[in-house]
């Protein structure tokens, strides 16, 4: 199967299952599935970040070791679709420790800024707190952020997720699974 010419057109769920389980048994697939993500053309990017955001827990570990790619990646992304699939990527895996500080920065700018999509922003807030969960000083800065986001302004998912992180700060576990 050629992923290029595949993913270059639209796509729907059963060509996503088709696609994970041919990269699942091939490491030479899930390379170029893999390289699809940098794509020049936004389409294919998309389309294969969306892929990986239905690999399996256990298939998810590849990614692993490749998560300053998808930082890198996610930074300088002016795709907004894309932007929030490679945000779910990285949220379930590991994250460093010491966080990265420019992406921590992109986090805390992304989850207030007006002009993004929900699902960045609640993911954003997410990854921000688990980035700080351990350091007292950045937690109290998520913190300060978290208390000038007005509830009652919000979006639905935005204020839950905002009520979550506040609520699992009090008790310091984890948002994320893998």
């Amino acid at each position: 199967m050629d992923l290029r010419t595949k993913l270059s057109g639209r796509i729907h769920m059963d060509d996503i299952y088709e696609i994970t389980f041919l990269t699942q048994q091939c490491n030479k697939k899930k390379r170029e599935l893999y390289g699809l993500l940098f794509d020049t053309d936004d389409t294919l990017g998309y389309q294969a970040a969306w892929i990986f955001t239905h690999f399996s827990l256990s298939e998810n570990k590849w990614l692993y070791d490749k998560q300053n790619e998808l930082i890198n990646e996610v930074i300088k992304c002016r795709h907004p679709g894309k932007r929030r699939l490679l945000l779910a990527m990285i949220f379930r895996q590991p994250l460093a420790n010491p966080p990265r500080t420019d992406f921590l920065d992109f986090c805390l700018e992304r989850m207030l800024s007006g002009q993004e999509l929900p699902g960045v922003k609640t993911l954003c807030m997410k990854l921000a707190y688990e980035m700080c969960r351990h350091i007292p000083e950045l937690k109290q800065e998520l913190r300060a952020a978290l208390d000038i986001m007005e509830p009652d302004l919000l979006q639905t998912s935005i204020r839950t997720v905002r009520k979550n992180v506040l609520k699992a700060m009090e008790t310091g576990r984890t948002l994320q699974y893998f």
